[in-house]
This record gives structure tokens, sequence and C-alpha cells, in this order.
């Protein structure tokens, strides 16, 4: 009898649970009706004003630019149309993204306040990452970093940063910018940049705009470079273009780094190379500035 008792009094517990298990006074009984939607993923954008510890263009670790770092991010662009609706994103550095080099140049130049080419800078284009771009994002950065030497050779040294600290906007608003190429003196350790008052046989003038050829046609055509790099520096200084002009200066150059090549950067540096020692600038100098020898 003990044991009847025991189930009976647990079947009155069950149903006493499950009686509690009616509809809360002020619902419906309809359980999903009440769910909030999930709401639009939203894709991971890189913010204008970031600077990067490191400078791999397919990382992204953000940093206050007061702190040291490698990288800053003026610029995002977005890719459209064909680019947009590729199914993985353009390498770093391929010709398909000229479109976006070009749109970073231009916004580089509004953000440093003058022509990157003419100072120890570089600017890239940093495309998505792969997952990022399977999940929807159709952004690119443009970066700028500092780089530790005047620029002449023509590999891919000329991309690698160096340690920067504060933001690089309005850099080149001064003539007088430490970043700025202005004079140069050759030492054993390469290029070096002083004031124009030290005696130096070198000064930057400005740039060539190189033809649509491949890298390797151009860095073979000396001559031709150096017959445009004395045109850029006869307007630099205000020389007449004629038959003298190569008895008043040599000239040296630096073309854009292989890698600054295939994503469309044409633009080669021009330096004036003086017969004598000079001791100040001789921009719009004329022709008493650079005789003829």
């Amino acid at each position: 009898m003990r044991r009847w008792r025991g189930v009976t009094a647990l079947a009155a517990v069950v149903i006493v649970v499950l009686a509690g298990c009616g509809r809360p006074a002020g619902t419906d009984g309809d359980l999903t009706d009440d769910w909030r939607p999930v709401g639009k993923v939203e894709q991971f954008t890189p913010k204008v004003g970031d600077c990067q510890l490191i400078g791999d263009p397919t990382s992204y670790q953000p940093v206050d630019c007061a702190r040291a770092h490698l990288v800053e991010t003026f610029h995002i662009g977005r890719f459209t149309d064909a680019l947009a609706a590729r199914p993985t994103p353009p390498k770093v550095g391929s010709a398909v993204l000229r479109p976006a080099f070009a749109e970073c140049d231009a916004r580089a130049r509004e953000f440093l306040g003058g022509d990157w080419h003419g100072a120890r800078l570089v600017v890239q284009v940093a495309p998505p990452s792969p997952n990022g771009w399977a999940g929807g994002s159709r952004w690119f950065r443009c970066d700028v970093f500092e780089v530790s030497a005047v620029e002449t050779g023509s590999d891919n040294r000329s991309d690698w940063p160096t340690q920067h600290t504060g933001t690089l906007r309005d850099a080149l608003e001064d003539a007088a910018s430490p970043l700025a190429y202005g004079c140069v003196a050759q030492t054993t350790g390469g290029l070096l940049q002083l004031p124009c008052t030290n005696a130096h046989s070198i000064e930057y003038a400005g740039t060539w705009t190189a033809p649509e050829v491949p890298f390797a046609t151009l860095a073979g055509a000396e001559d031709r470079i150096h017959a445009a790099c004395r045109t850029v520096i006869a307007g630099y200084v205000k020389l007449p273009v004629d038959r003298l002009l190569p008895y008043r200066t040599s000239s040296m150059y630096g073309l854009p780094s292989q890698a600054a090549w295939a994503r469309g950067d044409r633009q080669v540096r021009c330096f004036i190379w003086s017969y004598d020692q000079m001791k100040r600038s001789v921009k719009g100098g004329g022709p008493t500035a650079l005789p003829v020898h």
C-alpha cells in the first residue's frame, strides 16, 4: 500500500507542476512573434585617421597616431563596377588597383599639402582581406608612410616604411619640411638631406611623367630619362631649353619601385646634379645660377 500511495503522491506533484506551465498573464501564447528581428550585418570598414603598427597593407592593427607607428590611413575609397564584381579582392600591387591608386594619389596631395613624390613619403592602396571581400567589403584604404632615406633606386626597398610619430596631415605645406627632399649631398652612405646653405651638389627639381611602357623598357632608357629630367630642371631653375642646357647641369633620377610602378605610379623624380658646389637653392635662379661649363 505504501508503494501505491507514493505513486499517487508523485502524480499529484506532476499535475501541479504541469498546471504551472500554463500561459502567463499578459501573453498571447506565441513565443516567436515577440523576438526582435536580427539586424543587418555591418561589414568592417577601416577609419580615416587610424595609424597602423605594421606596414603590411593586408593587416589592420590601429593605434593612436600620437604613438610610434608605420602607416597612416588618410582616405577610404570604394571599388565599383567590374572590380566590385570580382570573386576575390585585387592583389596588393596589381595593375587592377591603378584607378584606386590614382584616387589615393590625388587625395594624398590634398592631405599632405603637396606632392608626396618630392618627399620621403610613399602612398599605397590596401584592399580588404579575402574573408572581408567574401563578406561583402568593397572599400580600399589609402595609406601613406615615411621612408628613411632619399630614394633613387628602383627596387622594392623604397616601399619599406620607417617609424613615425604624429599625423602626416599638412606635412608638406611648409617648403622647409624635413620630409621634403630639397638639397642633398652624396655620401658614402647614400644621399643625405641638408640645408641648402650647406655645400651640396644635388637638389630636387620635380617629376617627369613616364610613358606607358613596361618597367624594364623604362629602366633601360637612361638617355631619354636624363633628357626629360633636364627639361624638368630647366623649368625649376628658369633656364632656356636649348643646346647649352646639358653644359649647365647634369642630372640624376629616381624611378618608382617596381611595386609602385605596378600599382600605377608613373612619376620619375628628377634631381639637379651641379658641376659646381652650391650653397643655396637654385630654384628660379635663372642662367646665372647654373652657368655654362
